[in-house]
């Protein structure tokens, strides 16, 4: 199975390109971010041409996430237990939700297509906001991996998080300035890998970035972020083949700021499973 991530900062506005990304790769998931519509908007027609099922979740023209998939959509889930809302000016747990999360199984595989707040500065609500989504996340993952660890578990999308210096080479981008950089943010990721996931693209791409800014020739000058991540658990893990950051993604007419980040998983059939011999101790 090939499972891809992509922030594509609006289907509606890139999705021939997405689908031709898809096809020409043999992308059998795509979980996309950003999506920046409602389900009754989304472009199915053109994914359904191609050959994927859809599922889309999206409330209005900010945020939104899907999952396109050759294989069947199952079991559906709009957020994660314990996930937190946001609106501004607003205290308490009745907070409403927003579109950053959806989970289906796919091929085998529990996948979840997420994004992360932004944080926006380190003195905005939405900073603490962000803070508090990802100790949910690891709260879930925890649960989940240690409820059923042999389950392979995907978190893949935007993090909005450089979790290393060498994941940020944007100069304005500093530690103490702005966001994706701070102490409590990279604790926070760390936090979540130590729960039960681990990046599975590093160890095979060490290097490169998954988005670069519009503004300031940001691109050009190679000054990016890598903030896209898939992190699987063990299970996931020990199934990755190979990977890749595609970007060249980023050239070309109206791309998105980010590119896909890309895992093959090749998963033990049942009848491998059945080879195995039984040892009793």
């Amino acid at each position: 199975m090939r499972l891809a991530t992509w922030n594509v900062n609006s289907i509606r506005a890139r999705v021939g390109r997405i689908v031709a990304f898809a096809e020409r790769e043999s992308i059998d998931v795509l979980a996309m971010q950003e999506i920046k519509c409602k389900p009754e908007q989304f472009p199915y027609a053109e994914f359904e041409a191609a050959g994927y099922h859809v599922e889309a979740h999206g409330l209005n023209q900010w945020n939104g996430v899907a999952i396109a998939s050759r294989e069947p959509i199952e079991d559906v889930e709009y957020s994660f237990p314990g996930m937190p809302g946001f609106l501004k000016d607003h205290d308490g747990p009745d907070a409403p939700l927003e579109a950053r999360a959806i989970g289906a199984t796919v091929g085998g595989a529990r996948v979840w297509s997420l994004y992360v707040p932004n944080g926006r500065s380190l003195h905005d609500p939405h900073y603490t906001y962000k803070l508090h989504w990802l100790k949910a996340l690891e709260e879930y993952t925890r649960q989940t991996v240690t409820a059923r660890p042999d389950l392979p578990l995907a978190l893949v999308g935007d993090y909005n998080i450089a979790p290393t210096d060498a994941d940020n080479g944007d100069p304005q981008v500093v530690e103490g300035v702005t966001t994706h950089v701070s102490p409590a943010e990279r604790e926070a990721f760390a936090a979540l890998e130590s729960a039960g996931v681990r990046d599975v693209v590093r160890p095979l791409v060490p290097e490169g970035y998954t988005y670069w800014d519009y503004k300031a020739l940001k691109f050009p000058r190679n000054q990016g972020l890598r903030i896209d991540f898939i992190l699987g658990s063990r299970a996931l893990a020990d199934a990755v083949t190979g990977a890749a950051i595609h970007r060249d993604e980023r050239k070309g007419d109206a791309p998105s700021d980010h590119v896909p980040v890309v895992v093959d998983l090749d998963f033990p059939s049942e009848a491998e499973d059945d080879d195995v011999p039984m040892i009793f101790g």
